[in-house]
């Protein structure tokens, strides 16, 4: 895979000029392409290149967009952007960065998708409203914190043909012990891995891997040609073995919005 160009066309596609989700707005400008999303949908920066005399002006003026929501709002980061002193110019105006993730991209005709669970457990696709709780509950005990806008996007979608999301559980007996999702981009070559998370004690026994496997078929079937994940410390490494290559860090920069 060639890694430069992947990443040109991941910045075109996935960044610069995304299409538009229901209950969201597309914005570009000249330096900056922003998404303002309706209720509990993610609204930020998505894209931007500035330059050194131009950037303050440009951070501040989005400020001042954002304003409007009354919310808290995110500057998508990556390890590419211009200016070099992005993160320090974010950081003095108010913005407070998260735990930064690596990108990773592979080719789907290059991964072994013809993985199956491991004994004891199956992998049960999200149809309805009970494997949209089940997601939730994995989501809130892996990751903590509370997840339940992920599962009103999860249900919204089941609505919808084709689905924009996918979601599927890994069940053991009664019990949900991994959970993750694939996102569908119209008019993108990168469908998008989401989630993932395993409950501690069936880790490392295959089911996050089989759950990779299961999405990049959803992904192939739909004719995307790579999957795209932006990946925690924790699942970085297990992607590469599975043949994901790491093309930037990305960081998320808050701002509180109110």
């Amino acid at each position: 895979m060639d890694r430069a160009a992947v990443l040109a066309e991941f910045d075109n596609q996935m960044r610069r000029n995304p299409a538009a989700e229901p209950g969201s707005l597309v914005e570009h400008e000249p330096r900056v392409t922003r998404i303002i999303s309706r209720g509990d949908g993610w609204s930020g920066v998505l894209w931007s290149d500035l330059t050194e005399a131009g950037a303050d002006a440009v951070i501040g003026a989005q400020v001042t967009r954002f304003a409007e929501l009354g919310r808290p709002w995110e500057w998508k980061y990556y390890s590419y952007d211009q200016p070099a002193g992005l993160p320090g110019r974010l950081r003095a105006a108010g913005f407070a960065p998260e735990p930064a993730e690596t990108l990773l991209v592979a080719r789907i005709a290059d991964l072994d998708v013809d993985v199956s669970a491991p004994s004891g457990v199956e992998l049960v696709p999200v149809t309805g409203a009970s494997g949209v709780v089940a997601v939730v509950g994995v989501h809130d005990e892996v990751f903590g914190g509370e997840h339940a806008a992920i599962g009103s996007a999860i249900m919204a979608a089941l609505a919808s043909r084709p689905r924009p999301v996918e979601a599927v559980v890994a069940v053991a007996g009664d019990t949900a012990v991994s959970a993750g999702r694939v996102e569908f981009p119209a008019g993108s070559d990168f469908a998008s891995l989401w989630g993932g998370g395993t409950l501690p004690g069936w880790r490392g026994r295959g089911v996050f891997r089989s759950l990779v496997a299961y999405r990049a078929r959803l992904a192939r079937e739909r004719g995307y040609r790579y999957l795209q994940v932006d990946a925690s410390a924790d699942s970085s490494p297990i992607l590469q073995r599975l043949g994901f290559a790491e093309l930037a860090r990305t960081t998320p920069f808050t701002y509180p919005g109110y």
